[in-house]
């Protein structure tokens, strides 16, 4: 198993190089891998593939030394199969994902990050069966192989996937297990209440209730929350709560070294913060001055 760090940040999809662009913008961060949408995460217009160079960028990532297998995309937040209350909602979200399962295997990844769903009010129990219903839905008339990781989340608002139980919950209902992992974020198991600098302590705990074989990357975000707010803010790398000293143990404990770890965390005064958080990263020397040099005042 490699020990090397794989470490990126989500890039945009921007016209008119699309996927090519995102490769470029993760090169320029000094980033190994990165994270994509596959088109806007809060609507449901997609080109297709083709017109977003798929293919051209396969190659270019190959050309480039990016393992595609440490590239992920993610599905948009309009996809909530933990919807019972508004039945085209729900079958929106099974639709919508049936096509972005393919649409993220055009582009030659083979991993989708996906938030659980919510449950509108209708209780976790209901949203939990109701997201084991789609799920088995989209996976049981699969083609693409490719593998659904449910984001562990903060629990705002009726969110499912707030405790490790929820989520072994889902695995459990859920006929094919071959195309299913976790993401887990630093930020919401921190604002869910999990104690965040216990490293070991969660990974053990991660182990004991869903197994760290599901684990397949890490969204690595520090929070503007104290443990336990559920609200899921997230800050620059060691600004926040979490701090930097404790996110680094997560970037580099060897339990976690075969993983991708990508960064969310907010432009800073309009400006993209990720080659100066992965350069920190590599370092192993915060910037107290980041945001100053980036001109927030």
């Amino acid at each position: 198993m490699s020990n090397k760090l794989i470490i990126g940040s989500h890039v945009g999809m921007s016209a008119p190089a699309y996927y090519v662009g995102a490769i470029d913008e993760a090169l320029s961060y000094g980033a190994n891998t990165f994270m994509i949408y596959t088109g806007a995460p809060q609507n449901t217009r997609r080109l297709p593939t083709n017109e977003m160079h798929a293919a051209e960028g396969i190659k270019y990532l190959a050309k480039k030394g990016i393992d595609v297998k440490h590239v992920v995309a993610h599905a948009p937040y309009i996809i909530n199969l933990g919807n019972s209350v508004k039945e085209d909602t729900y079958e929106l979200a099974v639709t919508f994902l049936q096509d972005e399962l393919q649409r993220v295997a055009d582009f030659g990844i083979t991993m989708v990050v996906m938030h659980p769903g919510a449950h509108v009010g209708a209780g976790v129990e209901a949203g939990i069966e109701q997201i084991i219903k789609g799920l088995n839905t989209v996976l049981d008339n699969d083609t693409s192989g490719t593998i659904i990781a449910l984001e562990t989340m903060a629990g705002k608002g009726t969110e499912i996937g707030r405790t490790f139980e929820e989520i072994r919950t889902i695995i459990d209902g859920v006929h094919k297990k071959s195309q299913l992992g976790v993401c887990l974020d630093t930020c919401h198991i921190n604002d869910a209440g999990y104690d965040v600098h216990d490293i070991d302590g969660v990974l053990d705990e991660f182990e004991r209730v869903i197994g760290l074989d599901y684990l397949k990357v890490v969204h690595v975000n520090d929070s503007k929350n104290e443990r336990g707010a559920g609200k899921d803010r997230h800050e620059n790398i060691g600004f926040g709560t979490i701090g930097y000293d404790t996110l680094l143990k997560y970037i580099y404990s060897p339990r976690l070294a075969h993983l991708p770890k990508i960064l969310e965390t907010p432009y800073v005064n309009g400006v993209a913060p990720y080659g100066h958080e992965i350069s920190m990263i590599k370092n192993k020397v915060w910037n107290a001055d980041l945001k100053a040099e980036l001109g927030e005042k």
